[in-house]
């Protein structure tokens, strides 16, 4: 479910009772612990945190005038998703996310290749997520994107 909204404050007014608490929490997690470098817009939608052009002029790759994406989180009809690029790019953040969500949250891990789907929003791990932004920074990211998904 994608919003017309043209801000984050906007895109959380304009959500269901249910998830307005939730998608709120989830984005003071981030910016409470997403490394310096990466800003906060809409895109495709959702709130997403990317690399503005300040810092990497040549945007992604698909679309060069948008800024790089890294994360995005949205209320999709059936549940809350964090989209995160660097579980997608590196294995090892990947395989350390896997292994530390059921030391968080009792029910299994439901995930995608860079999504993660919380259909009950009382079981979002936010202290969880909150070390996840940290482990990649703006420079980690953009090398690793370059690396690993650019030439593709």
């Amino acid at each position: 479910m994608t919003s017309d909204a043209a801000t984050p404050e906007e895109y959380i007014r304009n959500l269901p009772e249910d998830r307005k608490s939730a998608i709120s929490s989830l984005r003071k997690t981030i910016l409470a612990n997403l490394p310096k470098g990466f800003e906060e817009v809409m895109s495709y939608g959702m709130i997403g945190y990317v690399v503005p052009h300040s810092i990497y002029p040549d945007g992604y790759h698909c679309s060069p005038e948008l800024p790089l994406p890294f994360m995005n989180i949205a209320s999709q009809k059936n549940f809350v998703a964090l989209y995160h690029s660097g579980i997608y790019a590196d294995k090892s953040l990947h395989d350390w996310f896997v292994s530390e969500y059921p030391k968080h949250v009792k029910t299994k891990l439901d995930m995608g290749k860079s999504c993660v789907r919380f259909k009950k929003v009382e079981l979002i791990p936010y202290d969880l997520l909150g070390d996840l932004c940290t482990k990649m920074t703006v420079d980690q990211w953009i090398e690793l994107y370059e690396r690993n998904i650019k030439k593709r």
